[in-house]
């Protein structure tokens, strides 16, 4: 069994670990990157790496730089330079590429070539000419890409494996792949221990990209179940990893994907409960935490998030009857005003004249 904890009694799902925690946050500003309808703009120094190639870095990375026949895992987005329009992003589809320098599609080799300069974590935006891209002819399929198009990437390498055949995954057996995996995700749970979040989620990422969709398709039975027993771990781990970084939405889309092959998971159910109660979605947030209580009826973390949410309600309600309160209630009568005793003097003085007059006009008459 694989547990980890720190001060704040956060856990990441080791190989049996079932005990559910709150999470906690964490102050750390990395930020993910934005999905903007054109490239980030960047003001550091523009190194140039090729004819053809330059590259500006947005974020800082660490360790050693990939070498020939590497398999190098990455994310990134892809513009054509002249019309801002993103035509890929590995991103939105939460799939790594994977990518082994040296042997790289021809429409890749520009962005081989900014990998190559690249350390672990490391973001960075490319221009890459046309020539080292997709070419004078561009490309009619997908993506579409226009003819001689010069192109912008958005591009963080997550890792890269040394091997000196350059063995891609498919070359892989089903337990090279599944051990691959695992590893990555030790390391992840190595460096989460030591708060390195950011390093954390590459390692669970590249362990994520070994049990690509492509793969899990592929299998059955035992083998199946042992793939889901490390990336499942992995996709809940990236979850209690964003949750402390504050990146609810991208925790919640991990824990779905848990919930989809496991729709009973609980961990899964109350990291996303976790996550929708940070965004105010506190329906769906108590749905997640009622299920998951419905599995472990004795966990205290999944009772005290329902309390707090039953807290909440109970504070909004008494926030609108405090500001509705006596809208519809009985209108109190206004006070009457303090009366003049100077003018109900002359009234009256008045009133007994005009009674006297009148008495001595019926006389005289």
């Amino acid at each position: 069994m694989e547990e980890v904890k720190d001060q704040h009694s956060s856990t990441i799902d080791g190989d049996a670990d079932n005990e559910i925690v709150t999470e906690a946050t964490s102050v750390v500003h990395s930020e993910p990157p934005q999905d903007d309808s054109g490239p980030p703009k960047v003001e550091s120094e523009v190194e140039v790496l090729h004819e053809k190639v330059t590259k500006q870095i947005i974020k800082e990375g660490h360790g050693q730089k990939p070498s020939k026949y590497s398999t190098c895992f990455l994310h990134y987005r892809a513009w054509t330079e002249s019309t801002q329009h993103k035509f890929e992003d590995t991103w939105q589809e939460r799939q790594p590429l994977e990518l082994i320098l040296g042997k790289e599609k021809k429409e890749m080799t520009g962005l081989a070539i900014g990998i190559s300069s690249m350390k672990d974590g490391e973001r960075a935006l490319l221009h890459v000419g046309w020539e080292l891209g997709y070419g004078k002819e561009g490309n009619f399929s997908f993506p579409n890409v226009p003819p001689m198009a010069d192109i912008l990437y958005e591009v963080e390498l997550i890792g890269f494996d040394e091997t000196k055949e350059g063995k891609p995954r498919s070359d892989m057996t089903v337990e090279e792949r599944i051990s691959a995996a695992d590893r990555r995700k030790m390391d992840g749970n190595d460096l989460f221990k030591v708060d390195q979040l950011e390093e954390a989620m590459q390692q669970y990422e590249m362990a994520i990209a070994y049990m690509g969709d492509d793969f899990m398709f592929q299998l059955f039975g035992k083998f199946r179940d042992m793939a889901l027993a490390v990336k499942n771990p992995c996709h809940l781990n990236m979850a209690a990893c964003l949750i402390k970084l504050k990146r609810y939405e991208e925790a919640i889309g991990h824990c779905s994907i848990v919930l989809a092959e496991d729709e009973n998971n609980v961990k899964a159910l109350f990291r996303r409960g976790k996550a929708r109660a940070e965004l105010g979605q506190i329906d769906a947030a108590r749905e997640d935490f009622l299920k998951a209580r419905k599995f472990a009826p004795e966990d205290k973390a999944i009772t005290r998030e329902l309390r707090l949410l039953a807290e909440h309600d109970k504070a909004i309600y008494q926030k609108q009857k405090e500001l509705y309160k006596g809208l519809f209630g009985k209108i109190s009568e206004p006070e009457p005003k303090p009366r003049n005793w100077l003018i109900l003097i002359w009234q009256w003085l008045v009133s007994l004249f005009c009674r006297l007059f009148r008495c001595e006009k019926l006389k005289a008459n």
